[in-house]
C-alpha cells in the first residue's frame, strides 16, 4: 500500500508535504496529452498566419483588421497558455515558482487583452454601421492603435495590481509542493469580475445588439425598395460593412459562449475554486476560443484565406508582394 500512495504523490520523497497527482490510465493520459498539445500547436500556428497576413499586406492595414492583429496576438499568447495547461495536466507542477508566477500572469494579461480587445472590435462594428457618415472621421489607424495599446498597457498593470501578492511571493500560496496556486484577495477577484466580465459583456451586447437592430431595418428597407436612388450608393457601402459586421457578430458570439461559464463557475463557487476538473473545463473553453477565433476567419474571410496560400507558398517573400491586391 505504501507504494501506491507513494505512486500518487508529485515528490514521493517529500511524503506529506508533497501535493497529490492525478492518477489516470495510461491511454487516457497520452490522449489528453496529444489533444492539448495539437489545440495548442494550431492556436499558435493559425493565429501566427492572422499576424503575418495583416501585418504584411498593406491593403489590410484598416482600423478594423488591426483590432483583429491585437486579438490574434493575444490568442497567439494563449496557445503558450496551453503549454502550461499541458504541465498540469496531472495536477504536478514541476517548474518551480518563478514559471507558475509568470504562467498566472501572463494567462491573465493575454486573456484582458483580447475582452479588450472584443469590448474595441464591438465600438468599431457599432460606429461603422449605426454613424456610417462620421466612420472614416471617427474611426482612423493612429486611433485604433492608441485604443490597443491602452488596452494591454491597462490589462497588464491591472493585472500586475491585482496579482501583486503571488508576484511578491511567489510559491507563498501553494499548500504542498508542486502546486501552481492563483491567490487573489477575495475583493481583488470581485474586481477582476466586475472589469474583466461584467462591464466588457455588457458593452459588448448593447452594442451588438444594436448593429443587429440596424442591420434589420436596413435589410427590410432594400427589400421594400422604399429607398430612394441618393440612398443607393450610402447603402451599398454600408452593404459590405454588414457583412463584416455579421462576421465580426460570429466571433463576438462564440467570445461571450466561451468567456460565461468561466465566469459563472467562478461565481458560484466564490472565487475559491473548490472542484479543478469543473474549472480546468471552463478555462479550457475560455482558452479554447484563441483557437476558434482564426478558424472563423478562414470560413468569413476570403482574404485570409489568399494570405494563408501566399504565406505557405513562400510568395510574400518576392520583393513588393505586401503591395498585392489581397482583398
Amino acid at each position: 500500500s505504501d507504494l501506491s500512495t507513494e505512486s500518487e504523490l508529485c515528490y514521493p520523497h517529500l511524503g506529506n508535504s508533497s501535493c497529490r497527482r492525478i492518477v489516470r490510465s495510461h491511454s487516457v493520459s497520452v490522449l489528453l496529452h496529444i489533444i492539448l498539445s495539437s489545440i495548442s500547436v494550431l492556436t499558435v500556428t493559425l493565429n501566427l498566419l492572422v499576424i503575418i497576413s495583416i501585418s504584411h499586406f498593406r491593403k489590410l492595414h484598416t482600423p478594423t483588421n488591426f483590432l483583429l492583429l491585437s486579438l490574434a496576438v493575444s490568442d497567439f499568447s494563449v496557445g503558450f497558455v496551453w503549454v502550461f495547461m499541458i504541465f498540469l495536466i496531472d495536477g504536478c507542477w514541476f517548474l518551480g515558482a518563478g514559471w507558475c508566477v509568470f504562467r498566472t500572469v501572463f494567462s491573465y494579461i493575454s486573456t484582458a487583452a483580447s475582452i479588450g480587445t472584443v469590448v474595441l472590435i464591438s465600438v468599431d462594428r457599432y460606429v461603422v454601421v449605426c454613424d456610417p457618415m462620421h466612420y472614416q472621421t471617427k474611426v482612423t489607424k493612429n486611433r485604433a492603435n492608441i485604443c490597443i495599446v491602452l488596452c494591454w498597457v491597462g490589462s497588464t498593470v491591472f493585472h500586475t495590481v491585482m496579482l501583486k501578492d503571488n508576484i511578491e511571493y511567489p510559491g507563498g500560496f501553494d499548500y504542498c509542493a508542486g502546486g501552481c496556486t492563483v491567490y487573489l484577495p477575495p475583493f481583488a477577484g470581485v474586481i477582476d469580475l466586475i472589469f474583466s466580465f461584467i462591464i466588457p459583456f455588457s458593452i459588448i451586447v448593447v452594442l451588438y445588439v444594436r448593429v443587429f437592430m440596424v442591420a434589420v431595418s436596413q435589410a427590410q428597407a432594400m427589400r421594400s425598395h422604399v429607398t430612394v436612388v441618393t440612398l443607393q450608393s450610402s447603402l451599398k457601402v454600408n452593404r459590405s460593412e454588414l457583412k463584416a459586421a455579421r462576421a465580426l457578430g460570429v466571433v463576438v458570439v462564440v467570445f461571450l459562449l466561451c468567456l460565461t461559464p468561466l465566469y459563472i463557475v467562478l461565481l458560484t463557487t466564490g472565487f475559491g475554486v473548490k472542484n479543478l476538473s469543473s474549472y480546468i473545463f471552463v478555462a479550457g473553453l475560455f482558452y479554447f476560443n484563441s483557437l476558434l477565433n482564426p478558424v472563423i476567419y478562414v470560413f468569413l474571410y476570403p482574404w485570409f484565406r489568399k494570405c494563408v496560400k501566399c504565406v505557405l507558398s513562400l510568395q510574400i517573400l518576392k520583393s513588393g508582394s505586401s503591395e498585392a491586391n489581397i482583398l
